[in-house]
């Protein structure tokens, strides 16, 4: 077990375009900075495209079944490093954002995450849409699209990410929380866009805050995720249902 290097673990259904740019950013970063990276790729369309952009980047593939809490534990459990990144397939990353997190993590956070900001809009709908989700980290947790990370070991006491397909990182983050400093990083990661465009903005919005109330009510992520999925057209690719933001 490396205690200065990152394990940094992808959930992949159907992400190769945006898979291929992320682990390009994160291998440019691992040279530049000196940090031993292992990237772990969790992938629940068993893709052969995807099995071999992790050979291409000297990654660990692994299949899985179309849960984001269950592949985040398996990429967990498959950790080399002391300190786990969990980072979705179309994140796009500064320069600076590895050692960020090295940075936070050597001064004592039990865990943090990054600042909410979209990577290819500035648009007045999605920096409005920035600043309530700033409003809404305070008030509430951070959702896996920032980047959430963790000592290894802190990770498994509090009980992981829970195996479910949306809210996964709540239980997650309180316990980081109650841990002691979870970090908020301002720079250093952005989102992508497309979705909120391709449902609307305002539609993606409403629809998320409805998931979230009726998980604050006790409806079952389960159900929540079936729900969520009859309310979507279906197209040529099956929807990740656990992708909020």
């Amino acid at each position: 077990m490396s205690s200065s290097g990152i394990s940094v673990i992808i959930p992949c259904l159907h992400d190769e375009e945006h898979l291929d740019r992320l682990l390009l950013q994160l291998r440019l970063a691992e040279s530049e900075t000196g940090t031993p990276l292992q990237i772990v790729v969790v992938d629940a369309a068993v893709s052969e495209r995807c099995q071999a952009l992790c050979r291409n980047h000297d990654a660990l593939w692994s299949s899985a079944t179309p849960s984001r809490g269950e592949q985040l534990r398996q990429g967990a459990a498959l950790s080399a490093h002391e300190t786990l990144w969990f980072l979705h397939a179309d994140a796009d990353l500064d320069r600076q954002a590895l050692m960020a997190v090295s940075e936070a993590i050597e001064k004592g956070a039990t865990g943090g995450y990054f600042a909410f900001r979209f990577s290819d809009t500035n648009s007045w709908q999605g920096r409005l849409i920035e600043r309530l989700v700033a409003w809404r980290n305070r008030v509430g947790v951070p959702y896996g699209d920032q980047g959430i990370f963790a000592p290894r070991t802190t990770y498994f006491a509090v009980g992981q990410h829970a195996p479910w397909p949306l809210f996964e990182e709540v239980p997650l983050v309180k316990g980081l929380r109650r841990q002691g400093i979870f970090q908020r990083l301002e720079h250093g990661l952005r989102v992508s866009s497309r979705r909120w465009q391709r449902d609307g903005w305002w539609r993606r919005a409403s629809r998320n805050r409805l998931l979230a109330l009726g998980f604050m009510l006790g409806l079952s992520p389960f159900r929540l995720a079936r729900l969520y999925a009859r309310r979507n057209v279906t197209g040529s690719k099956p929807r990740d249902t656990s992708r909020l933001g």
